[in-house]
């Protein structure tokens, strides 16, 4: 039969209720008395029950992540680095996909709420401040990875799209380009729309007309990439694209190899987020770098934080992207 807090304390000649303390470390009790009940739980081979101690203290130790899907790097990424504090704090993480679908969102979130998580961390939202409303009524705190949408239960972390996106097209404009096309992500995503307001931006203060032909929207999957034939079709064609992420750059980057067009010797290619795959294509891929685990380290951080303390003012964090040069990208003969 499965040992008990009761049996325990009978072995050790103490409370069942000195058992509870001690077991959770409790500065109430002394410590010879925690060390040896803690030693005669472990020789016994005691497991204590997540469940029935969550009910006493309110907690279950438990935090929710919801990700559009776990085939994509960057969200394995950010996982990881969440998992790295969660552990290191006794926490565990309950991991769910929303398929980038807001309704599925909607029902992920309420379900990690009743299974009584501490917390929800939420990648990529698609709903954001539209589900406000539902988030205090859950009254946990809720942290979006890039989605910028606070309030009274929402904070959120994440790099700065459009200075991002400014960042790699200027990059190109330096390298002598003109004529850059800029293969996006969905259109109703806000880090898609970030990112083509910081492509059109740089054009802006280099003085190149902003012309819309120059622009497709793709899917922000591999797939997606091929769409820059569509791109190459405009006259003059573009002599480097700007890419929504790593993912449609390298897609991108096979569509034009079957093609017989050359990367970078006919067009240079930059994405976005600098994912573990990108400095291994060929040619290796230039990209603004996403500091994908230390996002998902500090939104778990301030996940703790406002755990521990609901009332607590915990500012929202916005990093700056960071170009990474490597061979995909070269000055315009």
């Amino acid at each position: 039969m499965k040992l008990s807090i009761k049996d325990i304390a009978l072995a050790a000649g103490v409370s069942h209720s000195t058992v509870s303390r001690a077991l959770s470390n409790s500065p109430l009790i002394p410590e010879a008395t925690r060390l040896r009940v803690q030693r005669i739980a472990q020789r016994k081979g005691y497991t204590p029950n997540a469940i029935a101690r969550g009910l006493v203290t309110r907690r279950s130790q438990a935090i929710g992540v919801v990700v559009t899907t776990i085939a994509d790097p960057f969200v394995a990424e950010v996982v990881r680095g969440i998992e790295e504090v969660a552990g290191d704090q006794g926490y565990r993480v309950f991991l769910a996909t929303s398929h980038d679908d807001p309704a599925r969102e909607l029902n992920v979130v309420t379900a990690l709420r009743e299974w009584r998580v501490d917390g929800v961390i939420v990648a990529a939202s698609r709903i954001g401040s539209l589900y406000g409303p539902l988030l205090q009524q859950i009254g946990v705190p809720i942290v979006l990875i890039n989605n910028q949408h606070p309030g009274a239960f929402i904070h959120a972390i994440g790099v700065d799209d459009a200075q991002g996106a400014q960042i790699a097209t200027h990059h190109l404009i330096q390298l002598g380009h003109r004529i850059i096309g800029h293969l996006r992500g969905p259109a109703d995503h806000r880090a898609s729309k970030n990112r083509l307001a910081g492509y059109r931006r740089a054009l802006k203060r280099a003085e190149i007309p902003f012309d819309s032909s120059l622009v497709e929207s793709g899917d922000g999957r591999a797939a997606g990439g091929e769409r820059i034939l569509q791109l190459l079709a405009h006259f003059p064609p573009p002599t480097a694209v700007f890419c929504y992420n790593d993912m449609t750059a390298i897609g991108a980057m096979r569509a034009l190899g079957l093609c017989g067009i050359r990367v970078p010797e006919d067009v240079s290619l930059i994405g976005f987020d600098d994912i573990p795959f990108a400095m291994y294509v060929d040619p290796p891929l230039t990209t603004i770098q996403q500091p994908m685990a230390q996002m998902g380290r500090q939104a778990m951080l301030m996940a703790l934080t406002l755990m521990k303390e609901p009332r607590s003012r915990v500012p929202d964090i916005v990093i700056p992207g960071t170009l990474i040069e490597r061979e995909s990208a070269r000055r315009l003969a």
